[in-house]
């Protein structure tokens, strides 16, 4: 049975911290899960840089931060369930964050690709890539989370972008498991390289059409052998974020889902350096596992 027993909400009490809560607050409460929302005081060295450590000015700047830290917290969408937890920790975001979900065994990280704070860095933003690669379970990001899902969360339509690597069949496993879960319907994405672009005048259509059965068969064995019913969908391309993207939206799918190597965080095959690219232009929240 699919469960996620506690889900990590990480904010930076930027404009983009309250859609990724909403979102996340969506998730636990069709799930029954246990909330977090996790607020991490990355340390200012170029304040503390010239203070002697362990000064009394010191302990005031840590404490002063604390204490804001728990003000803007506890005024952080007072309209959320009571049993939500809040937490506050010091150090690295990055390194807190996976620390925090991998010490409560939580079952998805949901956070923004980007906003300010300590997520203002890039346009995935530091933060996000570091968690992304270090986390080793499931990173739920939005670059386009917008409006406030209600309570509710039935997304009708999920996609699972996978490559045909070793990793595939357990990210479409995972897939299949949550769109059953949450009652909705099931895509898999292929992106099979367009040939025409590379071969010229020595093209033959034939080579195009026996790579697309090839990977239909492919696709086809690995939901028989999971128990998996889904659309199939084998296009060819050799922009992947945007195949897949374009895929998304004129499916109009709910969520994305792709894989990343279980333990290091490296993602596979034709998406593997494409990922960031895809998280960033995908039209629905991705789930990354």
């Amino acid at each position: 049975m699919f469960t996620l027993s506690k889900i990590v909400a990480p904010v930076d009490f930027s404009a983009r911290s309250p859609a990724a809560v909403r979102f996340a607050d969506a998730l636990a409460y069709h799930f029954h899960s246990e909330l977090s929302l996790l607020y991490v005081i990355e340390p200012d060295m170029a304040a503390w840089g010239s203070l002697e450590f362990g000064s009394l000015a010191l302990a005031e700047i840590i404490e002063s931060r604390q204490e804001r830290a728990q003000k803007d917290m506890a005024a952080f969408l007072p309209e959320l369930r009571p049993d939500v937890k809040r937490v506050i920790l010091s150090g690295e975001p990055a390194l807190r964050i996976v620390e925090y979900a991998h010490r409560e065994n939580a079952g998805m990280i949901v956070m923004p690709t980007h906003g300010y704070g300590p997520f203002r860095r890039f346009i995935l933003g530091s933060v996000t890539a570091k968690v992304l690669h270090d986390a080793q379970c499931p990173v739920l990001t939005g670059a386009h989370v917008a409006g406030e899902p209600r309570h509710p969360f039935e997304p009708s339509h999920v996609m699972c972008a996978i490559d045909l690597g070793p990793e595939s069949r357990r990210v479409l496993e995972w897939a299949g498991q949550l769109a059953a879960a949450l009652g909705s319907r099931l895509t898999v994405v292929y992106i099979s390289p367009a040939l025409e672009p590379f071969l010229g005048d020595a093209y033959d259509p034939r080579w195009q059409a026996d790579l697309t059965r090839r990977a239909n068969e492919q696709i086809e064995t690995l939901q028989r052998d999971l128990g998996i019913k889904a659309e199939t969908l084998v296009e060819g391309g050799n922009d992947v974020p945007g195949a897949v993207c374009f895929a998304a939206a004129r499916v109009e799918a709910s969520l994305l889902v792709i894989g990343r190597k279980k333990m290091a965080g490296e993602f596979l095959g034709r998406l593997r350096t494409q990922s960031y690219a895809l998280i960033r232009q995908s039209p629905c929240p991705v789930i990354s596992v």
